[in-house]
């Protein structure tokens, strides 16, 4: 990691104008308790769910109470601003940012356009780059992207949610032609399981598409898998990830579901799941090769469903994984023998290490004339 004479200054984004804004409280809240004081100095900026970006000790406060910041504590406002003349002593403090993570976690956060902006100031920040996290956060595309490398997969259709208005039956029947009930409704660009919802007929599918519809312009369904066992494991790294061991999840609802993830508590988590040795390295190889398929770097946790006839599929890749205290991402490196702090030090370095080699492309080109003048 570079050498700096005073404490790394870490910028901790959090909040966000979406459905997961309350998850990335929490995670976000986890992260700054476990970030080493030693070695680095925490700068909280919240984002509202209108868009409002605020920094500073109280901005977590801010956001737990909903309350609408004033306008001298806003860090960015939601509408075009030039940094460069500001007078908020805040804004001028973002030039001695040394790392930014964001744990933002759905859209406005995961999807890219908060890493597209960062690209632009050229901070280092932890996660993935542009193109995995939009390609990631849109399932869609993510399901393309494997499916042209031949990982395994369930069975999907999708559409535009305009094309519903006016060809609901063309799509039912097309649904219905493609899959088999059960199936699994969602809205391809959320996460934490917002607006998914299980389907076993017609009137339920119907439903289900209404309430996706209300969170994403696209909607994806997906085949149902009966007595599916529900497997995660994390990966670290860049170029060269490395992978935790294999966990299980039993939701204490139907599926793994938000109210199963963060409400009511009844879920388990068994870390290490029991699997035969062959199956976890497979569920491990297969997330590798995903990670790498996707352009994935510093982290990602990769979740996969087996079915009781051994067939493997892999799910998802989430490329900002839950932080929360109860969250499988660093449960599975906790297992694997890495601690919390060592994971937000590794995230940091790679972070570091990624921006410096960024630094060293050239950005510029001269012309052998000055053909454009």
């Amino acid at each position: 990691m570079p050498q700096y004479s005073k404490k790394i200054r870490i910028a901790v984004l959090f909040g966000g104008r979406s459905g997961e804004h309350e998850v990335s409280l929490v995670s976000a809240t986890s992260v700054i308790k476990n970030l080493d004081k030693e070695k680095y100095e925490v700068i909280p900026i919240g984002i509202t769910k209108q868009g409002k970006w605020i920094a500073g000790p109280e901005s977590m406060k801010l956001l737990k109470s909903g309350q609408a910041p004033s306008e001298s504590n806003a860090l960015i406002p939601p509408e075009p601003t030039d940094l460069t003349t500001s007078t908020n002593d805040a804004v001028k403090g973002l030039g001695q940012i040394d790392v930014v993570f964001p744990v933002l976690h759905g859209p406005y956060g995961e999807d890219g356009t908060v890493q597209g902006f960062l690209e632009l100031t050229g901070l280092a920040y932890i996660g993935c780059g542009t193109l995995a996290s939009s390609v990631c956060m849109d399932k869609v595309i993510m399901k393309k992207v494997l499916q042209a490398e031949g990982l395994p997969q369930v069975e999907f259709v999708w559409f535009w949610s305009k094309e519903w208005v006016s060809g609901q039956e063309k799509i039912i029947t097309n649904i219905e032609n493609e899959l088999k009930y059960p199936v699994f409704v969602k809205p391809p660009n959320m996460g934490s399981s917002v607006g998914i919802s299980k389907a076993k007929d017609r009137g339920e599918l119907i439903e289900s598409i209404k309430e996706a519809i209300q969170y994403d312009r696209k909607i994806i369904i997906e085949q149902g898998v009966e007595n599916v066992r529900e497997l995660e494991c994390s990966v670290l790294g860049n170029r060269n990830p490395k992978v935790s061991v294999v966990g299980e999840i039993i939701p204490s609802n139907e599926f793994y579901d938000y109210d199963a993830k963060y409400v009511d508590g009844k879920s388990e988590a068994k870390i290490p799941a029991e699997l035969p040795k062959e199956t976890a390295k497979k569920i491990q190889d297969l997330a590798i090769m995903a990670y790498k398929a996707l352009n994935c770097e510093g982290m990602a946790r990769a979740d996969f469903l087996l079915a009781k006839d051994n067939k493997l599929y892999i799910n998802e890749l989430n490329t900002i994984p839950g932080f929360t205290s109860i969250s499988m991402y660093p449960k599975l490196w906790e297992a694997s023998g890495v601690s919390y702090q060592q994971i937000l030090d590794e995230l940091i370095q790679l972070a570091i290490e990624r921006n410096k080699e960024k630094q060293e492309l050239k950005i510029e080109y001269t012309p052998k004339e000055d053909w454009y003048n």
